[in-house]
């Protein structure tokens, strides 16, 4: 059963298009990446199910219902994580998550939750004082009163050391195995490939790409990098290489040949450098990584992955 289902899903702005003819299926107990570059409709289409803005065609479900007609219904099932949340500076963090349990009518220990996200030592606190990535422990403790169906995340390691973004990591996947649905939204590519089922990828208002990381390397070509460790690799060497079939890239720093190719290229790149003169030492391949998928798939592939992480994700520069 499908705990999310977009069908024909626009969103217009004025003369800006923000998410165009979307159609998405997530499966109960999956966890799924949403990703894309900055503009790409990414926090309007969580807006949608949210029901924080219409659409202006299309339909939207969430966990069977209609994400319009029954939005309080949906909210009450659902945990979220918003990008850019600010805390209450003057509540404790305890009060925070008794707030989030009135909020939904439900029972539960503040002081559990606090310890599941990391915090219990700083229940008293005021939330002002917390660091970010506290806050955004906070924040994610909240999203976890009621042990919700669905659980939307969006950019839930910001802020997070290494420490906390496997612990939330963890928790991901806890929420999985209870069979909770988790719709993970994020620039940090690695946190996806880590915890994701499935990913889909949008550009510019619209899913080019739905699939397992597995699936869209297949889809992509299937190419691998090879690196190869020689002797010494001069540049009509490096060039033959360039000219095999199945071959992308290649490059050389003199000691280190680098190639992206088809799985099936990788003895002809080996024999096309032994056949130079080069004597191979060593060799290595790896699979396209979920950061490279997403280039493809985008076409940004001279964007800097660090300004990618570090903007803000904003569709369009509107507001919803």
């Amino acid at each position: 059963m499908a705990a999310i289902e977009l069908r024909g899903v626009t969103k217009r702005y004025g003369d800006v298009t923000a998410v165009r003819d979307l159609d998405l299926t997530v499966e109960e107990g999956e966890v799924f990446g949403f990703l894309g570059p900055n503009g790409a409709g990414k926090s309007t289409t969580i807006n949608v199910l949210l029901d924080f803005v219409r659409p202006t065609e299309g339909r939207a479900e969430v966990l069977s219902l209609d994400a319009q007609a029954d939005s309080v219904a949906v909210r009450e099932r659902t945990g979220v994580l918003p990008e850019g949340y600010d805390v209450y500076d003057r509540l404790t963090g305890r009060r925070h998550v008794e707030f989030a349990m009135r909020s939904k009518d439900v029972d539960g220990d503040p002081d559990a939750l606090l310890d599941r996200v990391g915090i219990a030592d700083a229940a008293d606190r005021k939330a002002g004082g917390y660091s970010k990535g506290m806050q955004q422990r906070l924040v994610l403790g909240m999203a976890l009163v009621g042990d919700p169906d669905l659980l939307i995340l969006d950019e839930p390691s910001s802020g997070l050391d290494p420490t906390g973004a496997k612990e939330m990591r963890d928790i991901v996947r806890a929420e999985a195995d209870r069979g909770a649905t988790v719709f993970f939204s994020s620039h940090v590519l690695g946190q996806v490939e880590a915890v994701c089922d499935r990913v889909g990828i949008m550009r510019e208002g619209q899913l080019v790409a739905e699939d397992s990381i597995e699936g869209l390397r297949d889809a992509a070509g299937g190419e691998e990098t090879l690196v190869v460790t020689v002797d010494a690799a001069d540049e009509s060497t490096v060039d033959a290489v360039r000219a095999l079939d199945g071959v992308s890239t290649a490059a050389s720093d003199g000691g280190t040949v680098t190639v992206t190719c088809a799985s099936d290229a990788k003895t002809r790149v080996i024999a096309t450098l032994e056949e130079g003169g080069v004597e191979v030492k060593d060799f290595t391949t790896e699979e396209a990584s979920l950061e490279d998928l997403f280039l493809h798939y985008t076409g940004d592939r001279d964007a800097d992955p660090a300004d990618r992480a570090d903007a803000d994700d904003r569709d369009e520069g509107v507001s919803a």
